[in-house]
C-alpha cells in the first residue's frame, strides 16, 4: 500500500530547458518529443538522436593514476623535501638523499591511496543505473542497452525493473515505484498515466509504458551525479599542512639568504656554503610530520571502528572534531523508520479496538507492506484474528486507493472491512454534511501535526458501509535521539533536521526532540536555479537561522551544506540515499548512516554500522581526543623545527661553526619523531567545544616556544664554549643531546593545555617510547656511536638544565594560551551582539527597543 507524502522533484526536458514535462499534457509532451506510443522510434531515428544527445550514461572526467600520483610531489611540503634531496646530491651525500626520498615517496603513496578511495563515489552511482531496457523500436518490442536510450523512446516498465531513464508515463493501470534512494521517501510512490518516473527508481507493483524525456546527465539521477562531481571541499587538515609548509619555506629561505650572505662575506667556497644550505634545509623539513599525523588519525579511525563508525577518509577525523553544525536526516536517524499507529479516532460509537481489528483484518502480513505491518503490529492479541475465516481479499491499488477483505465470523455471518485513503472511505461510508466536515477536520488536524491517516469502515450483511474511525500513523523518534541531541549541544554542536517530508511532519518531530520550531521549507528558500559553485549570502543567512528544513530536494541538501560552510561552519551531514551523495561529499564530514546505499557510502567520509545519532556523538568524542594529540604534536614539531633552524643560523653567524653535523640532524629527526608516532595512543582530554586548526595561534605560539628554545640552547653553547672551553666536536654532541632532551620535554608540555604535570598523564606506551629514545640518545653520546663521546656527568647536567627550563616554557605556554582565549572570547561576545540576518538586529536592537 503506497502513500505519497512528498513534493515530487522538478524535471525539465533534456533538449529544451524551458519545457516542463511534469505539468505538460501527455499529448503535448509526445508532440514535443516527437514520440509515437504505438510504434516508438525507428532504428535510424534512434541512432540520429543518440549522436545528438549522447549515451544514456553518467559523464566521466577521467584523471590518470599517474597524474593523480604526480600532484603529491607538488606543494609547499614536497618542494622543501625535493630541494633538500637536490642539495644532498650536489654535495654527494647519498645517505641523506636516500632518507629524504623515502619520506617523500611515503607521503605521496599515502595521499594517493586516500585520493583513490574518494574517487569511488561516482563509480558507485553508476552501479545503481539500469543496464538494459525494453524499448519499442520500429513497432517491435526489443531488449536494448539502457545506455542507447534517447529522448522520445517508448519503454515498458514492469515489476522489479530499474527505471532506465526519466520517463513520462503513458499507459497502464498503475505503477508503484520505490524512489527512496533518490528522494528519501520511506514508502513506495503510486504513479498514474501522466506522472513522471525517475531513472534509478525501482518498480514495485504494476506495469506501464512511458516516453523517455531525459537521459544521462539530463535526468534527475544525472543531476545528482553531477553535483557529486562538483561537490567537495579542501580539508582543514590539508590547509593546515600547507600553511605550516608555507611558513617554514619562507623562514628557511630568509635564514638561508642570511647564512649564505654571511658565509660569502667570509670567503667560504661554494661546496662549504652548499653543505651549510643542505644542513638548513634538512633542519627545516618536518619530514615525519605527515606520517605522524596520518598515524595519529589512523589510530583514531581504529578507535572509531570500535564505536561502529568506519572512516573512509582519514582527515575526516580532524573535521569531525570541529563540526559546529550537524545536518541530520529525519527518517531512520532521528526516527525509527518504522510506521507506528497513534491513538485511533473512533466514529459512530465504535471502540478503539474495533477500529484496529478492522484495520488489521484488511491487511496482509505476507504483502510486506509497511502500512499493513504497522496496523497488524498494533493488535494486542494477534490470536483474535484467527477467529475470523478469510473469504476474499482485494489489495490496495492506486485506482481504488483502499484494501478490502471479506470474512466469516464464528457464528457463520459474513462481513467486509476496508481501510484506505480517508476521502475514499468517507465516500464509501456515505459521509455527508456535518459528519463529512468533522471527519475532514480530523484528517486536517492530524496532517498539521505531521500524521498520515487511514480511514477504516465495516460492512455487515445489510450491505451498508459504516465508518469505524481514523488511524493516525507516524514514524516515532528513536528513544535515544533527544538525549543524543542534548549531548551534542553540550559539545557545541547544533543538530538541524533535514527531511523530504512536509514541514508539518518536521515540526512535530522537532518539537518532540527539542530541536526548535523554526522548521522551514527548503523550496521556499531556493526558488530558482541553484548555482553549483556558491550560494548567495542572503540565502545562506536564511538557511543559517532555520532550525530544520522540510520539503528538501537533493540540490537543496547540497546548497544547505554549502551555505553553512560559506558562513564559516564546519559541517557534518548524514544521509543514506543516492540523493544525499552530493551533500555528503560537499560536507566537511559526510556521514553515511546504517543501511545507506553504495553511492552514499562512497561519497561519505564516515560510514556508520549502527543506527542513530549516538554513534556520531561517540565519534565526535574520539575525534576530539585525536585532534588534541595532533595539535600537541603540531605545536611541538613547528616549534622544534623553527628552533633548530634559528639555532643553526645564529651559531653559524656568531661563532662561524656548524653546531650540528648533517648526520646529527638526521638522527635528531629520527629520535624525535619515530617514538613520537606513539602519540597516537596518548591520553587526551575531550574538548567541550568544537576544535579546529587556528594557524595564527599555532604559528605564533610555536614561534614563541621556538625563541625560548633558541635562548635556552644559545646560553648552554656559550657556557660550554666560553666557560668550560669545549672544542667543537664534543660541543656538537652536547648540543645534539640538548636538542633531543629539549624536544621531548617540549612535547610533554604541548600535549596538554594545562601544566605538564597535570592530567591527562602520558599513556604508558607513549611515555616508554620517549624514555627509551632518551636512553638510546644518552648511550650514543656517552659511548660515541656516530658522534664524539661526552661524559655521563655532562649528560646529567644537560637533563637538569632542561628540566628547569621546562617550567619556564610551561608558564610561557599558559600565558599565551590565556591571551588567545581572551581574544577569542571577546570576538565571540562581539559577534553575539549581532543577529546573522540584521547587522543591527541582535542585542543592540534589544537595547534600542528598551530605550
Amino acid at each position: 500500500m503506497a502513500l505519497a507524502s512528498k513534493t515530487e522533484p522538478r524535471v525539465q526536458s533534456p533538449s529544451s530547458s524551458n519545457v516542463d514535462y511534469e505539468h505538460l499534457e501527455t499529448s503535448e509532451a509526445l508532440k514535443q518529443l516527437g514520440a509515437d506510443p504505438q510504434s516508438g522510434l525507428s532504428d535510424a531515428e534512434a541512432k540520429t538522436r543518440l549522436e545528438k544527445y549522447g549515451p544514456n550514461a553518467l559523464p566521466e572526467k577521467k584523471v590518470s593514476a599517474f597524474e593523480m600520483f604526480g600532484k603529491f610531489f607538488w606543494g609547499p611540503m614536497p618542494w622543501m623535501i625535493e630541494a633538500a634531496a637536490i642539495m644532498s646530491l650536489l654535495v654527494r651525500d647519498l645517505v641523506d638523499f636516500s632518507i629524504i626520498m623515502v619520506m617523500l615517496f611515503f607521503n605521496a603513496v599515502l595521499g594517493f591511496w586516500h585520493e583513490r578511495q574518494a574517487a569511488s563515489a561516482l563509480d558507485a552511482l553508476k552501479g545503481a543505473l539500469a543496464q538494459e531496457a525494453q524499448a519499442l523500436r520500429g513497432g517491435k518490442g526489443s531488449i536494448v542497452l539502457a545506455r542507447t536510450l534517447v529522448p522520445g523512446d517508448v519503454v515498458r516498465i514492469r515489476l522489479g525493473n530499474v527505471v532506465p531513464a526519466d520517463v513520462k508515463l503513458l499507459e497502464g493501470l498503475y505503477l508503484d515505484v520505490d524512489q527512496s534512494a533518490l528522494t528519501g521517501e520511506s514508502l513506495p510512490v503510486s504513479k498514474a498515466p501522466g506522472d513522471l518516473a525517475y531513472s534509478g527508481s525501482i518498480a514495485k507493483k504494476g506495469e506501464m509504458t512511458g516516453a523517455v524525456i531525459g537521459t544521462g546527465a539530463n535526468t534527475f539521477f544525472g543531476r545528482t551525479a553531477g553535483l557529486v562531481q562538483s561537490a567537495g571541499s579542501e580539508s582543514h587538515f590539508v590547509r593546515a599542512n600547507n600553511a605550516i609548509g608555507d611558513f617554514l619555506i619562507i623562514l628557511a629561505v630568509a635564514l638561508a639568504v642570511v647564512m649564505v650572505a654571511v658565509q660569502l662575506h667570509r670567503g667560504d667556497d661554494f661546496l662549504r656554503i652548499a653543505e651549510y644550505a643542505l644542513l638548513l634545509l634538512v633542519a627545516a623539513i618536518p619530514v615525519a610530520m605527515p606520517a605522524v599525523l596520518s598515524m595519529t588519525m589512523a589510530m583514531g579511525a581504529k578507535a572509531l571502528s570500535v564505536e561502529r563508525a568506519i572512516v573512509s577518509r582519514l582527515d575526516s577525523i580532524e573535521e569531525l572534531a570541529g563540526i559546529t553544525i550537524l545536518f541530520s536526516d529525519k527518517t531512520g536517524t532521528l526516527t525509527q523508520n518504522k510506521l507506528t499507529l497513534g491513538e485511533p479516532i473512533v466514529w459512530g460509537g465504535a471502540r478503539a479496538e474495533d477500529v484496529i481489528l478492522a484495520g488489521a483484518l484488511s491487511s496482509k502480513k505476507e504483502n510486506d507492506d509497511p502500512i499493513d505491518l504497522a496496523v497488524l503490529k498494533s493488535v494486542k492479541d494477534p490470536s483474535v484474528l484467527d477467529v475470523y475465516r478469510p473469504i476474499a481479499y482485494m489489495p490496495f491499488d492506486p485506482v481504488s486507493k483502499r484494501t478490502e477483505a471479506t470474512f466469516e465470523d464464528a457464528t457463520g455471518k459474513q462481513f467486509k472491512v476496508s481501510k484506505g485513503m480517508p476521502p475514499v472511505i468517507f465516500e464509501l461510508a456515505g459521509l455527508a454534511g456535518n459528519d463529512l466536515a468533522a471527519a475532514q477536520k480530523v484528517v486536517s488536524q492530524n496532517a498539521a501535526d505531521g500524521y498520515r491517516t487511514l480511514a477504516v469502515a465495516r460492512c455487515d450483511e445489510d450491505g451498508r458501509w459504516n465508518m469505524l474511525g481514523i488511524l493516525p500513523m507516524f514514524d516515532p523518534p528513536r528513544e535515544d535521539s533527544r538525549e543524543t541531541i542534548a549531548r551534542a549541544a553540550e559539545y557545541g554542536v547544533k543538530v538541524k533536521m533535514v527531511t523530504g517530508d512536509d514541514v508539518a511532519i518536521g515540526k512535530t518531530i522537532a518539537s518532540q526532540l527539542g530541536l526548535g520550531s523554526n522548521i522551514i521549507a527548503a523550496s521556499d528558500i531556493f526558488t530558482g536555479e541553484i548555482n553549483q559553485t556558491e550560494v548567495p549570502m542572503d540565502l545562506a543567512r536564511r538557511v543559517d537561522v532555520a532550525e530544520g528544513y522540510g520539503r528538501v530536494f537533493p540540490e537543496h541538501k547540497w546548497a544547505i551544506v554549502k551555505s553553512a560552510q560559506q558562513l564559516g561552519h564546519i559541517v557534518g551531514m548524514t544521509g543514506d540515499g543516492v540523493n544525499d551523495a552530493p551533500a555528503l561529499k560537499q560536507a566537511d564530514v559526510g556521514v553515511a548512516v546504517s543501511g545507506a546505499t553504495e553511492a552514499a557510502r562512497a561519497a561519505a567520509s564516515l560510514i556508520l554500522t549502527a543506527p542513530g545519532l549516538s554513534v556520531i556523538i561517540r565519534g565526535i568524542e574520539e575525534a576530539r581526543k585525536t585532534f588534541e594529540r595532533m595539535m600537541g604534536y603540531a605545536y611541538y614539531r613547528v616549534a622544534m623545527t623553527v628552533s633548530i633552524m634559528l639555532f643553526i643560523v645564529l651559531v653559524m653567524v656568531i661563532f662561524n661553526a656548524a653546531i650540528l653535523t648533517p648526520v646529527m640532524i638526521i638522527l635528531l629527526a629520527l629520535l624525535d619523531d619515530v617514538p613520537v608516532m606513539l602519540i597516537a595512543f596518548d591520553n587526551a582530554k575531550i574538548s567541550s567545544r568544537p576544535t579546529k586548526w587556528d594557524m595564527h595561534r599555532v604559528l605564533v605560539v610555536s614561534s614563541m616556544l621556538a625563541l625560548i628554545g633558541v635562548v635556552q640552547s644559545i646560553i648552554l653553547v656559550r657556557y660550554l664554549h666560553h666557560e668550560q672551553y669545549f672544542e667543537l666536536a664534543p660541543l656538537q654532541t652536547a648540543m645534539f643531546m640538548q636538542l633531543v632532551i629539549a624536544g621531548h620535554l617540549l612535547l610533554f608540555s604541548t600535549r596538554t593545555t594545562g601544566f605538564f604535570f597535570q592530567p591527562p598523564f602520558p599513556e604508558w606506551r607513549f611515555f616508554s617510547a620517549i624514555m627509551g629514545t632518551q636512553v638510546l640518545a644518552a648511550c650514543m653520546a656517552a659511548f660515541g656511536w656516530l658522534v664524539t663521546p661526552i661524559s655521563w656527568r655532562l649528560i646529567g647536567f644537560i637533563w637538569l638544565y632542561n628540566l628547569v627550563w621546562l617550567f619556564v616554557i610551561d608558564l610561557l605556554k599558559l600565558a599565551m594560551y590565556r591571551q588567545f582565549d581572551r581574544r577569542e572570547a571577546g570576538r565571540v561576545a562581539w559577534k553575539s551582539w549581532f543577529h546573522p540576518l540584521d547587522p543591527q538586529g541582535g542585542r543592540l536592537a534589544k537595547i534600542r527597543t528598551e530605550r
